[in-house]
Order: C-alpha cells, then sequence, then structure tokens
C-alpha cells in the first residue's frame, strides 16, 4: 500500500487543528479571565486608536499588537465571543505549520517535522491559548517566526518579527537579548540589522498613541517621545512591583511539571443530567507531552555538551531565554500560561530526542513503531483531557476524574 504523502498528513493535521480550534468558539459566551483587558483595549483601539475608559486616558500595561490583532477578529466577526477569539484561533492554527517548517530546516526529515507539528496541535495549553483572547498566542507566533526567519538567515525578517513580539509583551526582551549576543559572537555584521530595526519596529506599532492626543501620558511633554518614555518608565515600574496575590498564581519552577495549571472559567451548570456538573477552560499542557519534554530538556542539555550540534544548540537558546528568566523575579506574580512562549521550543527538544532515539538503524523499525504508539497515547490523553479544554459540560464526577493532582483544582 502507498503511504500517503507528508502534505497529505500535514494537510491532515492542519485541518483537525483548524476544527479544534475554531469549533464552538464562541463558548463560554462570556469575557474569561484576562479577556475583560484585552478585549476592551481591542474595542479601544477600534475606536481612538487608544485605550480609554469613559473617553479618559488609561494606563495600560501591555504593549498594543496583540490588542489590535484580537481588534482585528472583532472587525472580522463583529463584537462577539467568536470574535474576540478569532484572531487567537487563526494564529494558533497557522503556528502549527510555522513549527513544521522549523523542524523541517532543524533536521531535516519530513517525518520529525510532522511530528513537531502533530504534537504542538493536541497540546491542551496550546489550545486553550488559540481559543482564548488573550496575548501570549501571539507572542509565541512572533517569536517562532522569527525563530524560523533566523534559521533561514533571513535576518531583516527575522528583527522585523521580533519587533512586533516585543510589541506584543516586553517578556519577548529575554529572547531577544540572548539572539543578540549569539549574532555578536557568530555573526557581528548581522547584528548591526537588528539593533535598528527591532526598536524601530516596536516605536511604529505605538503608532496610534503617538498620532493621538488621547493616550496615557500623552501630554507628559511637547515631546511626543519624551511622554512615550515616561509611559514605559511607568509600565515598568508595574510590572517589576506586580507582587499581587492570585489564586491561580504559578511558580516558575513548576511550570515544567504542572505544578499549577490556570483555570481560566469555571461554572456549576444544570445541564449534565446529573444534580452536580462542572463546566471549565483548564490552560494546562497535555501531561506526556510536558512531563517527557522535562526529561527531554536535559537529554538535549546533555547531548549539546557532547555533541555540540548546532540544532540543539539553537533550541536550547530559544527555549532556555524563554523560560529561565522568569526564575529571577520569584517575588513576581506569575501564572503557567506564560509558558506557551517556549512550548514550541519544548516540543522541538522531544523531537530531537526522538531524533537521537531513531539513529541507531538496526533497531530503527522497531523503535519507530514505539513512536507511533506514542504518539497515539499522546492523542489519547489529549482527547481525555479535551473536555477542560474546551469548556465541555461534564459531571462533576468525570471532571474531578481529571483532577490528577490537587494542584489542578
Amino acid at each position: 500500500m502507498r503511504r500517503p504523502s507528508p502534505r497529505l498528513i500535514l494537510g491532515l493535521i492542519l485541518l483537525v487543528t483548524a476544527l479544534i480550534r475554531f469549533w464552538n468558539l464562541g463558548t463560554p459566551d462570556k469575557l474569561v479571565f484576562d479577556e475583560v483587558y484585552y478585549v476592551d483595549g481591542a474595542k479601544d483601539y477600534l475606536n481612538s486608536g487608544v485605550e480609554t475608559t469613559n473617553e479618559a486616558a488609561e494606563f495600560i500595561v501591555h504593549p498594543p499588537v496583540g490588542k489590535w490583532l484580537i481588534a482585528l477578529g472583532i472587525q472580522i466577526l463583529g463584537d462577539s465571543p467568536a470574535g474576540w477569539r478569532f484572531s487567537a484561533a487563526l494564529f494558533g492554527t497557522f503556528s502549527i505549520l510555522l513549527i513544521y517548517f522549523v523542524a523541517l530546516r532543524l533536521f531535516n526529515s519530513q517525518f520529525l517535522a510532522l511530528v513537531s507539528s502533530c504534537l504542538m496541535s493536541i497540546d491542551g495549553l496550546h489550545l486553550v491559548m488559540s481559543r482564548t483572547a488573550l496575548l501570549d498566542i501571539f507572542l509565541m507566533f512572533f517569536l517562532l517566526a522569527a525563530f524560523l526567519a533566523l534559521l533561514h538567515d533571513r535576518h531583516i525578517v527575522a528583527a522585523l518579527l521580533l519587533g512586533l513580539a516585543l510589541g506584543t509583551k516586553w517578556s519577548a526582551v529575554y529572547f531577544i537579548a540572548v539572539l543578540v549576543i549569539y549574532l555578536g559572537v557568530t555573526n557581528r555584521k548581522k547584528v548591526l540589522l537588528y539593533l535598528p530595526i527591532i526598536p524601530i519596529t516596536y516605536l511604529i506599532t505605538w503608532g496610534g498613541w503617538l498620532f493621538s492626543d488621547k493616550g496615557w501620558s500623552r501630554d507628559y511633554s511637547n515631546n511626543p517621545l519624551v511622554s512615550l518614555f515616561h509611559y514605559h518608565q511607568a509600565i515598568l515600574n508595574f510590572h517589576t512591583g506586580l507582587t499581587t496575590e492570585h489564586s491561580y498564581e504559578a511558580s516558575p519552577w513548576n511550570w515544567l511539571v504542572l505544578g499549577r495549571p490556570t483555570s481560566f472559567f469555571y461554572e456549576s451548570p444544570k445541564s449534565c443530567g446529573v444534580e452536580n456538573c462542572s463546566q471549565e477552560i483548564l490552560a494546562m499542557g497535555t501531561p506526556i507531552i510536558w512531563w517527557f519534554g522535562l526529561i527531554a530538556l536535559f537529554i538535549t542539555i546533555g547531548y549539546f555538551i557532547t555533541r555540540r550540534e548546532r540544532s540543539a544548540g539553537l533550541i536550547l537558546m530559544a527555549l532556555l531565554s524563554n523560560y529561565l528568566p522568569w526564575l529571577l523575579f520569584p517575588e513576581r506574580t506569575t501564572f503557567y500560561f506564560y509558558a506557551i512562549a517556549f512550548l514550541p521550543f519544548l516540543i522541538l527538544a522531544i523531537t530531537y530526542v526522538i531524533k537521537l532515539y531513531l539513529e541507531d538503524e538496526v533497531k530503527q523499525s522497531k523503535r519507530l513503531q514505539n513512536v507511533y504508539a506514542a504518539l497515539g497515547l499522546t492523542a489519547l490523553i489529549f482527547a481525555y483531557f479535551a473536555p477542560v479544554y474546551l469548556g465541555i459540560v461534564l459531571t462533576y464526577d468525570d471532571w474531578y476524574s481529571r483532577m490528577w493532582l490537587p494542584s489542578w483544582i
């Protein structure tokens, strides 16, 4: 029997990815978690180009790009739950295609590229973030796209994408800093492209604020750039001083073991045929992916030390630069879903370990069967948890059976 072509398999992965991300996208039919901030900001951008409250300037703590993208969905589908989340679902779906091309470039193997795209498509955190109007899915997309451009030596494109990533959330600065250091060591001429392009792109993302007289701190100085600098000082003070307690805050130390996933939504409706029902959207990765991903991370580190393979080094650079800096701020309020920024690179670390596992040609056939079995098991576990990723109403007992750890409740 003729094997299906890689393009057909990739097409099927993308089709399933899109279906589960766009299916019933309007559920819940209300704002969940931090959507209350970002959807409101997106609508303000559509109305006046800046964020306001009752036509008065509003202090906001994240740059504009992600909210402009949410606004795009609202413009297309209207001010509705599906409209709020449309862009997140679209970018989440496209990111599966991105990781395919990243893995193809790193490993020169269509099989491993398909494994990477498959794994990310069935990760629970990726699914939830693709169905919620938050900023982090856009941050992840731009970082992954910039990484792909870097692999192809498209440095101008990479710099533009990193400027957009920074214009989505400031946490992109860690990857940018590490990348600039890497290029400074390996290709100093290319650094000269990044140094002006990234800040110029970032500045352009604030165009709505710069060309308006309504933005917060806009009248601080006659020089709009001085006013913007003052605004950024206030934003920096907010982020460095954020220590507010939250019931779902999670230390970065436990992100990789799923110590405290984030519940975006929970209700007890009366629509499951029994007395006690549960409906939840839990931002949590598929357990087998994240737990094996932690093991894969250490294996990748070990093999990079011994083999010095460029692919392993680049994966570690991207993964650790998006993760380790969070450990430096133990007092800051942090949440597990921030980890979506380095999820693609955790997936690539897993794929790298699979590549190592298949290197023994004598045992390759048997080991390939084991890889298929592991992928099947991962898909089954993802399907088991899908109701708490998608907000499907369950009996309380069925919901509770998915709470494997007390800290997941």
